[in-house]
């Protein structure tokens, strides 16, 4: 996990923002920085702000080869299948820094063979001085941030987070360019003039979510049981998790007692103990007093022996940290606000108080699996796999952001299993039926596949979902209420009387809605469509984007926590 910023096309006196713009995202990359200008491209600043995971004697940005000196990289990411690249294709590398194959898969194959070919999770700016062309691509998933500002006269700004662009947009000519984040799963192709300024080429999906990827997988499928499901959904999760152990740093996980962070964080202990890490897997779990979440998580790290951390917090920390936590979003969206408070400082925890900076978590499994309770009202299977499929195209706006800027806030590195290509691709190919809950339990096909296994206890296993907001809360109230009695004590009655004249865009429709845009609009201006719309769900009629409002949630805890 690091920072990557740039500018192609300003005029260097006005395009040195190490200070300000550069600075902002200086939280991604705390080990070490380093902004500079390429001769070779006219009015071209490069910055990168570095967290060492891997190689952290040539892993510093630009990445430039001997073989290849017309070629500059910048990127955050992870490829776990770099070494297997080097294999098939015969690379000589020149560093142990994974995103290495990047430069080589390019130069040999060209952009789009380049992206195909990644096995991980990236976000990249390859300058090509030769031909005076920069490509950008992002992983299918959007798991690492990329956004791009690009005017009507070509300047182009790239930068891992909003913040480190937000301050030039009125710097253009005069003029209000284009900020957004960048598609997932994409690549651009830019043409560089003799000034610096671009002319946009092209754009390319080079993946399609659900799609077997065109890469050589870890499992090969032809190994894979034509008939045993449960064991195939073990391998590849267990595969999943094997190939990102790939650090030079602690590594850790975050532990909610839920199904889906339980089951990464013991296959990671498993795992860690088959490759003999020279360290015992630290734990982590959030709450307010002794939440449900913070209970159970000590089942499961009782059961799998981790080293595990208690992160207990309070009324005062939220409202501490909440101004804060949306500024890291860069959304105002609901429930994604929510669900960052408990994430966003536990984060703080690990960072003060630990030496883990690579952190493993389940994010990405409700979407594949199809975890939220909403599903139980699915009307067809179909109906329900095309959910997961819009989840899934859009989880970079939610899950995945909120897990991406809550931890990098704090200069830690998330890893998600889940999110795996390999084995998302195997899961929706199965049976639309089989994937669906199961009497009324949510998940059932991923619960069962580790039934048959001491994986984790069967109370765990057969959890039922917690809301967010009561997974972390205490007995006595629930996060939910402490927002509504923080937002409550900072507006008015009135506040939402000419909510849609001043915001028509995802307007407001709750006091604590509204708080949230006002901390975004404070920091983002003009920027509502970073959030396209609010996270809701489907085939219900609530307003809040609760789990706590639908008919049948906590309907069945007795029973699934029996199972």
């Amino acid at each position: 996990m690091c920072g990557i910023w740039a500018l192609f096309g300003m005029e260097t006196h006005t395009s040195v923002h190490s200070n300000t713009s550069f600075s902002k995202i200086s939280h991604r990359g705390p080990d070490a920085w380093r902004i500079e200008f390429d001769k070779k491209v006219k009015n071209s600043v490069v910055g990168f702000h570095r967290l060492e995971i891997v190689d952290s004697l040539y892993g510093m940005q630009p990445m430039k080869l001997h073989q290849y000196p017309h070629l500059s990289l910048l990127c955050n990411g992870e490829i776990y299948n770099c070494k297997r690249l080097k294999e098939e294709y015969g690379f000589k590398y020149e560093t142990n820094c994974d995103v290495e194959c990047i430069l080589h898969l390019y130069a040999t194959g060209g952009i789009e063979h380049c992206a195909q070919s990644l096995d991980g999770v990236f976000v990249f700016c390859i300058v090509d001085s030769a031909k005076q062309h920069l490509y950008l691509g992002r992983d299918p998933y959007g798991v690492r941030p990329l956004f791009r500002l690009l005017s009507k006269t070509g300047i182009l700004g790239i930068c891992s987070e909003a913040k480190g662009l937000i301050d030039l947009e009125h710097e253009v000519n005069g003029e209000i360019p284009n900020l957004e984040p960048f598609p997932p799963g994409c690549v651009e192709d830019y043409e560089i003039n003799e000034t610096g300024r671009t002319t946009f080429v092209m754009k390319k999906a080079f993946y399609s979510i659900g799609n077997k990827p065109y890469f050589k997988p870890l499992i090969p499928y032809e190994s894979l049981s034509i008939n045993d499901v449960h064991a195939n959904i073990r391998t590849l999760l267990t595969a999943a998790v094997r190939k990102r152990l790939m650090a030079d740093r602690r590594i850790g996980c975050l532990l909610s007692g839920g199904l889906d962070s339980s089951l990464v964080a013991a296959l990671l202990v498993k795992l860690a103990k088959d490759e003999n890490l020279p360290y015992k897997i630290q734990s982590f779990a959030v709450g307010m007093g002794n939440s449900p979440d913070i209970e159970a998580a000590r089942v499961v790290a009782n059961h799998i022996g981790t080293e595990h951390h208690e992160v207990i917090f309070t009324e005062q920390d939220v409202m501490s940290v909440l101004d804060k936590v949306i500024y890291h979003l860069e959304t105002p969206d609901i429930t994604t606000v929510r669900a960052s408070i408990g994430m966003y400082l536990i984060s703080r925890y690990i960072k003060q108080n630990t030496d883990t900076t690579v952190v493993f978590s389940g994010e990405g499994a409700d979407e594949v699996a199809q975890g939220y309770i909403y599903f139980r009202d699915a009307p067809s299977a179909d109906a329900a796999h095309s959910d997961s499929l819009r989840l899934l195209k859009d989880i970079y706006l939610f899950d995945g952001l909120r897990a991406d800027r809550t931890t990098a806030a704090h200069g830690l590195e998330l890893r998600v299993p889940f999110l795996d290509l390999q084995f998302t691709n195997y899961y929706l190919g199965l049976p639309a039926a089989t994937r669906q809950p199961q009497g009324g339990v949510e998940k059932h096909l991923l619960r069962s596949a580790f039934d048959s296994t001491d994986l984790l206890p069967k109370s765990i296993l057969w959890r039922h979902k917690e809301a967010f907001s009561d997974g972390v809360a205490s007995a006595k109230k629930s996060l939910f209420q402490v927002i509504q009695e923080l937002v409550d004590s900072r507006l008015g009655n009135d506040t939402l009387e000419k909510a849609s004249e001043k915001f028509p865009h995802c307007t407001p429709t709750t006091k604590e809605s509204f708080y949230y845009r006002e901390v975004f609009e404070k920091n983002f201006p003009k920027q509502s469509h970073f959030l396209p719309y609010f996270w809701m769900p489907q085939w219900t009629d609530v307003k809040d984007p609760s789990a706590r409002f639908i008919s049948h949630y906590a309907a069945d805890k007795q029973q699934l926590g029996g199972m």
